[in-house]
């Protein structure tokens, strides 16, 4: 097939979903064409099947804010003719699915049929989808595309119940390649060490450092942990609420433990290093990046909210708190820093997770499935 992606190509959840399953159906012997602003940062450029067609905003002083999804529809409709596109993957509702739309509009003025499929990530149903602003457009959105998809069956009921979406919505869970994000002891050896020392445990945050992220927590917590023991953390990754998580390092004296790593690209080489994963979020519509990390064979310390029981079975491959209990989670992160047996049990039942339910081998042929339906039937 011959498949247009459209994501937003930051450090983000959804267009590192968006991303590696481009990558995962370009290795299967699709055509991948991403259509956006920037190059998906998980792109190198050099993988084979996979195009990139950028997508650019002429600037006139009569816009105050420069119309990028007028612009993003002309060049969906410009890839999807040329290209001869099967069909239109969009990632993030707002504003692609209605970028999409205009697209197929545009097509079917010239007898052209482009099948659009929209996958919901999270924020653009519980957050912006539902500021009325947006909520009346998000949710044309949603019922005018021939698929949808959520990447948990949390998301798909919370939007079945904010848009009053009563059309199919299938759920087709986030993955993780689970040959490329492994544990190799060799590697880590090699690594580990400048992160930790041989006698210090080794924590690791990875996120786009926002709000709900709640990395003031993760500083929090490990706070706690370091007075329990020697310990390390990695913060992997960027965002609004870094010089905070600077700021709260330094006034627990912490910060010559804290290593502040920024956006990395080699994250499935980082993650391995780690003994435990904190991610105190205050929403998570699935929590790709505790499912990066237990494929690592690193379980985490998660909370209780939207789609992450769906992936955590608490107490069995990971513990789960409610939102904002930092000494639960922390004393919860030295027992089991503490008790190596116990590390261990819960580091196999994450990888164990991982590979049964959520390894692209079994999720990226529902997505060729569902494909192959929504296009069938448009």
């Amino acid at each position: 097939m011959k498949i247009g992606i459209t994501c937003y190509p930051t450090y983000g959840g959804s267009g590192v979903v968006a991303t590696e399953l481009g990558i995962e159906l370009a290795a299967r012997g699709h055509q991948i064409h991403f259509i956006t602003y920037s190059q998906p940062f998980r792109l190198t450029g050099r993988e084979a099947n996979i195009f990139f067609h950028e997508v650019t905003v002429t600037n006139y002083p009569l816009f105050e804010h420069p119309p990028y999804d007028l612009a993003l529809a002309t060049r969906m409709a410009e890839v999807a003719e040329f290209y001869s596109l099967d069909l239109l993957h969009v990632h993030y509702a707002i504003p692609h699915s209605v970028s999409a739309l205009l697209a197929k509009q545009m097509l079917a003025d010239r007898n052209r049929t482009l099948p659009i499929i929209t996958t919901l990530h999270g924020t653009d149903i519980t957050l912006v989808g539902l500021d009325r602003s947006y909520l009346p457009i998000t949710r044309f959105g949603i019922i005018r595309s021939d698929g949808v998809t959520s990447i948990s069956e949390y998301l798909c009921d919370r939007t079945r119940e904010a848009f009053n979406v009563t059309s199919e919505i299938a759920v087709i869970r986030n993955f993780v390649n689970c040959d490329v994000y492994v544990r190799k002891p060799e590697l880590v050896a090699a690594m580990r060490p400048r992160f930790a020392q041989p006698n210090e445990r080794l924590l690791v945050h990875l996120s786009n450092f926002r709000p709900v992220k709640r990395v003031l927590d993760v500083i929090e917590v490990f706070a706690r942990v370091s007075r329990a023991l020697p310990a390390r953390l990695m913060l992997i990754g960027d965002g609004p609420d870094r010089s905070l998580a600077e700021h709260l390092a330094l006034h627990h004296g912490i910060q010559d433990r804290v290593h502040f790593l920024g956006k990395q690209d080699n994250v499935n080489e980082l993650l391995p290093l780690a003994d435990l994963m904190l991610m105190p979020s205050e929403m998570e519509s699935f929590g790709l990046a505790a499912l990066e990390a237990m494929a690592c064979s690193v379980p985490a310390i998660a909370t209780r909210v939207g789609g992450v029981p769906e992936l955590i079975d608490d107490q069995i491959n990971g513990l789960l708190f409610e939102v904002g209990d930092v000494d639960s989670m922390a004393d919860a992160a030295v027992r089991l820093l503490l008790d190596q047996t116990r590390l261990n049990e819960l580091a196999t039942a994450a990888r164990k997770t991982a590979q049964d339910r959520f390894c692209a081998s079994r999720i990226i042929p529902l997505y060729e499935d569902y494909y192959r339906r929504v296009i069938d039937r448009t």
